[in-house]
């Protein structure tokens, strides 16, 4: 569960980051609550009450006479001694960066608001926070092993038996259930459900047809389910443009 706090005196920026902010988690199946607030005061006073965030999307400018998030991240910092929040600041210009040094914020986004750099900042979170693990859990019997993710080109089913396919040729099998893999470990990474048999790495796709995907280093295309089709090739282009930007 990750606590979001968004603090913002601009009304609708605050509720469509929070929708933006919702799909985003979702997509990467991770839970979150968010509480939206229209001033650093607000925002600074639920803090001293006892509520925790481990991530704030700070506005810097509010109106005329109200503490500005500059003022606010220093409270967070210096007066609560809170170095552990990540603190996102927001603004429409972009000449901040010399105050903003001492209160040692996570990124800087710039108004309006991009739902991919957005998406690029918690999966940077996900990262350094420790939530986004690099490697694949696996049991074979009493035993836990590792697989790094960058290393996976597909994983495959049969019956309750795994099998994962390794980029250094290596084939890995254990018991387990492919749908939970793939809702726990391997969705946030690109991977596509592209049949109830079959899990591929975006990162190894040469080719997507209409009903099948080719892997590097394989003369054999995997098939696609007739009913995932529309979603495997939209999500397929999803990703792809996610990259470009």
């Amino acid at each position: 569960m990750v606590m979001v706090a968004i603090c913002d005196d601009e009304t609708k920026t605050g509720a469509d980051l929070e929708l933006t902010l919702f799909d985003i988690f979702g997509k990467l199946s991770v839970k979150c609550e968010i509480e939206v607030f229209f001033s650093g005061e607000a925002l600074f006073k639920a803090i001293e009450s006892g509520s925790h965030y481990d991530l704030i999307f700070l506005d810097i400018e509010f109106a005329e006479n109200n503490m500005n998030g500059v003022e606010t991240g220093r409270l967070i910092r210096d007066v609560q001694n809170n170095y552990t929040v990540s603190i996102v600041y927001m603004s429409r210009v972009k000449s901040y960066a010399l105050d903003l040094f001492d209160i040692q914020p996570f990124n800087f986004l710039i108004k309006p608001l991009n739902h991919e750099k957005i998406d690029e900042v918690i999966r940077k979170y996900m990262k350094v926070s420790g939530l986004w693990s690099e490697d694949l859990t696996y049991n074979i019997g009493r035993d836990t092993f590792k697989a790094q993710i960058k290393n996976i080109i597909y994983l495959e089913s049969h019956d309750r038996k795994l099998r994962l396919h390794l980029s250094d040729g290596r084939k890995e099998e254990f018991y387990g259930s492919i749908k939970g893999v793939y809702q726990e470990q391997l969705k946030k990474f690109d991977f596509l459900f592209i049949h109830t048999s079959y899990i591929v790495n975006y990162d190894y796709i040469t080719a997507l047809k209409f009903n099948q995907v080719f892997l590097a280093d394989s003369q054999t295309p995997l098939p696609i389910s007739k009913h995932r089709r529309d979603e495997i090739k939209e999500r397929y282009y999803e990703i792809m443009i996610r990259r470009r930007v």
